[in-house]
């Protein structure tokens, strides 16, 4: 008999549990209250990498000079972007993107839902006040930015990445809350294009999710090009005049720019979804699953970052398709370890498995550099290293941190390694292309 899944969110994990769950032969309802594409298309992932992409090719003007006839035409063509044409590049890109997910929903006859939905029990949910039955329920509602309480009342003057893609022009100057994956990526960006920026971040080092190598990596990156770096001191309160905004830090020092960014994490909302009516708790963080099935009770699933696992888009669709895979196999293959995570600020950086500072186990730290690779030397990209983390004893590749050029495609060799339990000496093995990036690897 034909089952009935009900997905509530349009964003990554509903995409993915939807168009996988309707490949096994599921009737799947996909509800969104918001648009389709979810944070991740419309105002995370796609938006700002556009936004980088272009900064990136601005700043890539510079070094051409150098090796130019026309040295100063092309710096001050680094200085002349038309922000509108970003905005456009950025709007042309979604808009293609969603005629993409149109056309593979109307395909797979996904019923696409627009409305709120509101739990009644354990085989009912209510949009739009009529009632839907299914036979399991995915919640994929995602998470919005934090706002601290002393930023709450200021929410409509403020920056967050739901809402910076509204400017209409860029500031002069910018002062950013929070050196996490957001923060950085948004540095990089205006600082690419002249802004000021100040950078914010309460923890002793920014990016420090990804590693103490990577953070410092970043952090001398962004430095050396102008960006200012202000780490293990909070936001303690703001003031806001018709043109400016001033943050006060807890040792009461001002700091004064146009715009503020807010990049402080994020927070769930499931306070209208019911869920008391199925006996589940939940909290500003999420709820918890079964971290390998997805299951929150019975034939109710929770992926993406409401799990609290890893917010990222890549990690909820893999989320999703476990939760599919068990509910319509009894299969589940979810696994945390094998998530990498990408800063894709210049030089990117990328990171998977163990961090050398939080093993458990005796290891070894093997590590290279982009210096000593000729593709990087020859095309200008030498600035980077790459790690790999194995186990002392059998020499099992277990984690891998790379800070370069094109990190955020190489280690995904690192993550198939993983996965198949091999060893340093297994990559050893593998002819790599000369000259390439990848041979930074070996």
């Amino acid at each position: 008999m034909e089952k009935h899944i009900v997905i509530i969110g349009a964003g990554p994990a509903g995409q993915e549990a939807a168009l996988k769950a309707a490949k096994l032969g599921a009737k799947v309802s996909l509800i969104e209250q918001g648009e389709i594409g979810g944070v991740c298309l419309n105002c995370g992932c796609i938006p700002s990498k556009t936004w980088l992409s272009s900064a990136h090719e601005f700043a890539s003007l510079k070094e051409i000079a150098k090796y130019s006839t026309k040295e100063e035409d092309l710096s001050s063509l680094a200085s002349s972007y038309d922000f509108s044409k970003i905005q456009q590049r950025r709007q042309s890109v979604i808009m293609r993107l969603k005629r993409g997910l149109d056309f593979l929903y109307k395909s797979a006859k996904v019923n696409i839902i627009k409305g709120t939905a509101k739990i009644k029990d354990s085989k009912t949910i209510l949009v739009n006040n009529e009632e839907i039955t299914f036979d399991a329920l995915i919640i994929a509602c995602g998470t919005k930015a934090f706002y601290p309480p002393a930023f709450e009342k200021f929410k409509d003057k403020l920056l967050d990445n739901s809402n910076i893609f509204n400017l209409e022009k860029l500031p002069k100057s910018i002062t950013i809350l929070g050196g996490g994956a957001i923060g950085c990526e948004f540095a990089c960006f205006f600082n690419a294009l002249g802004v000021k920026v100040v950078l914010v971040e309460k923890l002793p080092n920014i990016a420090l999710a990804m590693g103490q190598d990577i953070s410092r990596a970043i952090t001398n990156a962004l430095e050396k090009r102008g960006v200012e770096i202000k780490t293990g001191i909070g936001a303690q309160n703001i003031e806001i005049s018709d043109s400016e905004k001033t943050i006060i830090l807890e040792n009461g020092e001002k700091i004064t720019s146009e715009e503020v960014l807010l990049a402080l994490g994020r927070v769930a909302d499931l306070s209208n979804l019911n869920l008391e009516a199925l006996g589940i708790n939940y909290d500003k963080k999420g709820v918890k699953v079964n971290t390998q099935t997805m299951q929150l009770k019975d034939n109710i699933y929770a992926v993406g970052d409401i799990t609290g696992l890893t917010l990222l888009a890549h990690a909820a669709s893999a989320q999703a398709s476990a939760a599919v895979s068990h509910i319509l196999t009894g299969k589940a293959v979810y696994n945390n370890d094998l998530i990498p995570a990408v800063l894709y600020t210049w030089p990117e950086a990328a990171s998977i498995g163990l961090l050398k500072e939080n093993v458990k186990i005796p290891v070894k730290v093997h590590k290279s550099f982009y210096l000593a690779n000729g593709r990087a030397l020859a095309q200008g990209d030498s600035e980077g290293f790459c790690q790999i983390i194995t186990e002392e004893q059998t020499g099992k590749i277990v984690g891998a941190q790379i800070v370069g050029a094109q990190a955020g495609e190489l280690i995904h060799i690192i993550a198939l390694a993983i996965k198949n339990n091999m060893t340093l000496a297994d990559l050893e093995q593998i002819t790599f292309a000369h000259p390439t990036l990848s041979e930074v690897l070996k």
